[in-house]
């Protein structure tokens, strides 16, 4: 176990499980016509992502810039889903 966290595999594992997510809601959606809409997941999965890389770069050792790159990225994304509900909700 210690090994999936030093070499940041366990980040991969938990991308891959994120993967399986979107493509179980998008299926979901497919055959319900119900569920969230494909375009207001974008957002907060592309915020997920890009923290879940910030944790793997910080594991990994990788240069700061990789790091701060990666969260600026996920406060980018959240600041997108925030401005997508702000919408929905008026």
């Amino acid at each position: 176990m210690q090994s999936l966290f030093k070499s940041g595999d366990i980040i991969d594992l938990i991308l891959l499980i994120m993967v399986v997510e979107v493509i179980a809601l998008l299926v979901w959606r497919y055959l319900t016509g119900t569920g969230v809409a494909p375009g207001a997941l974008l957002p907060f999965l592309a915020a997920g992502v890009c923290l879940m890389l910030a944790v793997k770069f910080a594991l990994t050792g990788q240069d700061w810039t990789h790091v701060a790159t990666a969260l600026g990225g996920a406060f980018i994304f959240h600041l997108a889903d925030v401005a997508c509900r702000w919408k929905s909700t008026e």
